[in-house]
């Protein structure tokens, strides 16, 4: 019988026996559309990073006799297997080896150190973390010692690209090499396939608080998600897709990494977002179609060596995460000569796109229209009355392709959702008689830093600790390439004498990320507060965008 993973808010009955039945969820794994892939094109080249090359064939290979490995030490249906992997082609076969033996994936960008990788552990209940040993400057193996010592619960660490004897870790290669696939293994895996209806992974967001939490999303609505949206934007088995961002990002993992699998692509995996590396691959690769976030393609179209390259390949940009302004359209367009698709998304299953018969007002005024056309998409007032077309308001969501809530948060759900189980996104939004989204606004704490979502809560608690500071709020300052900044303000304590290399050091010796290092910080006498004795945040946005407005011209 089957029984969803504990924690996990299950659909509502009547809406699964819809989506079923209509065939809106196929009723496939993860794991069937990669073997499909693997099936119909075994030697066809799927996936290339800096030193690796493989076909779908040699992929699912490695993929199953990792999940054979993992079955050995023990790693069992339901389990979650941290993977925090760069943009490298171990990615691919740590993912489904763990889609192949029911274990849940829990996606970490690989900046994480030990706050943020002890967090999602405590907070997923994980049990094993795939990880590299050493990963350009940074040396895992501390990071590994101090989160295992906090978090015992971690079994097995699996290191990638070492020699797997460090901090009694496994080696992912000798894992492959130990365990030959033979027909009884393809039979214990084929036993061990999930049940669509189950948890295929999980992925840290802010979601609309700003405290970091687990989105989880089922087979049957990723497969969903991603198989609509690839369609919506035309990609197709002949395109070379070329993922630049960090492939755990939602957006380049379920738009680049998924949707090339589900479409049979070729998938260039970049492990660097430096423009001559770019244009290098994309002149090598005959690359068509890149997935990234406006910044990226901002930096591209300003570099002043763009000319020496020969980019005729290019066909398609995808570009979410961030505002894509109308100058950055407009340039991309020209330069490129590409068609730019500008997308909406989320963690949590909200994802619209423009189409490519769309014209340029519609693309740089707009995000597109839903991509699953059965996805419900609606604005309401704080009154919780649905508005008509034309107004903004919440922007709210429910469908196949939508989760339906936060892992072990019954707190933030209840926050979260409405009675009719319509997910608030945080966004304030508008929608026209056409399905066509504008996004006019946020109603939560978090800051957008080209591309990647940082809670201004989790910065604040970080500083809070530090003993001279009385009081600190965080605030996105506006940034002409990043779209946003995060600029911290701080009040200290009576007597106290800080500065910005102190608050910086501080952060470090808390093992905080470069995430959570504000890129400014202004300290003050006293904090502007409300009439209701809040922290008055609002003040502070436009005293930032002041200062700097007044910077600029000077």
């Amino acid at each position: 019988m089957f029984q969803l993973l504990e924690g996990v808010v299950p659909y509502n009955e009547q809406d699964s026996q819809t989506y079923l039945e209509r065939g809106w969820w196929r009723g496939w794994t993860l794991g069937d559309y990669f073997d499909r892939a693997a099936d119909i094109h075994p030697a066809k080249e799927g996936f290339v990073d800096a030193n690796n090359r493989l076909t779908y064939g040699q992929a699912r290979e490695n993929a199953d006799r990792l999940a054979l490995g993992l079955v050995k030490l023990g790693i069992q249906p339901l389990d979650r297997v941290m993977i925090q992997l760069p943009n490298w082609v171990e990615f691919v076969y740590a993912y489904f080896a763990c889609q192949k033996i029911g274990a849940i994936p829990v996606l970490l960008i690989d900046r994480y150190r030990q706050y943020d990788i002890g967090h999602l552990t405590g907070l997923s209940g994980a049990s094993a973390w795939i990880v590299p040993q050493q990963y350009k400057k940074t040396d895992f193996v501390p990071i590994i010692g101090d989160v295992r010592r906090q978090y015992p619960q971690i079994k097995n660490v699996i290191t990638v690209r070492g020699d797997g004897l460090a901090q009694d870790c496994h080696s992912l290669e000798a894992l492959i090499q130990n365990n030959p696939l033979t027909q009884e293994g393809r039979e214990k895996l084929a036993a061990l396939r999930p049940d669509p209806r189950q948890v295929a992974h999980m992925g840290p967001t802010g979601g609309t608080t700003g405290k970091p939490k687990l989105v989880p999303r089922t087979h049957n609505s990723l497969g969903a998600t991603t198989e609509y949206c690839s369609m919506s934007w035309n990609q197709h088995c002949e395109d070379v897709n070329l993922v630049a961002g960090p492939v755990g990002h939602d957006l380049s993992f379920s738009k680049g990494f998924l949707g090339s699998i589900f479409t049979m692509g070729r998938l260039i995996l970049l492990d660097s977002v430096d423009n001559q590396d770019i244009c290098e691959t994309i002149q090598r690769e005959k690359v068509t179609n890149i997935v990234w976030v406006p910044t990226l393609g901002q930096r591209m179209v300003q570099y002043d060596r763009l000319d020496d390259f020969d980019l005729r390949s290019l066909r398609k940009m995808h570009s979410g995460g961030g505002a894509s302004h109308r100058e950055l359209i407009k340039e991309v367009i020209e330069r490129l000569s590409m068609t730019y698709y500008n997308g909406y998304g989320g963690t949590e299953g909200m994802t619209c796109i423009t189409r490519a018969e769309d014209d340029y007002e519609t693309v740089c005024s707009t995000v597109g229209r839903p991509t699953c056309p059965y996805d419900m998409y609606k604005v309401f007032d704080f009154a919780g009355n649905e508005l008509p077309a034309g107004q903004q308001g919440q922007l709210m969501l429910k469908g196949p392709g939508v989760f339906t809530g936060y892992y072990n948060n019954p707190t933030e759900n209840a926050q979260a959702f409405d009675a009719n189980g319509f997910f608030m996104t945080g966004d304030l939004a508008q929608i026209d008689q056409d399905g066509y989204v504008t996004l006019t606004g946020r109603t939560k704490e978090m800051i957008n830093r080209g591309g990647e979502s940082i809670s201004a809560t989790e910065i604040e608690k970080l500083i809070n600790r530090h003993p001279d500071v009385a009081i600190v709020a965080v605030v996105p300052m506006p940034d002409p390439l990043l779209g946003e900044r995060a600029c911290a303000y701080i009040q200290p304590k009576d007597n106290a004498e800080l500065t910005f290399k102190d608050i910086i050091d501080f952060l470090k010796s808390q093992q905080a990320s470069v995430l959570e290092l504000p890129e400014r910080i202004e300290f003050v006498d006293a904090m502007p507060f409300t009439q209701a004795q809040k922290l008055d945040k609002n003040a502070l946005r436009e005293d930032i965008k002041q200062k700097l407005s007044n910077e600029a011209k000077a």
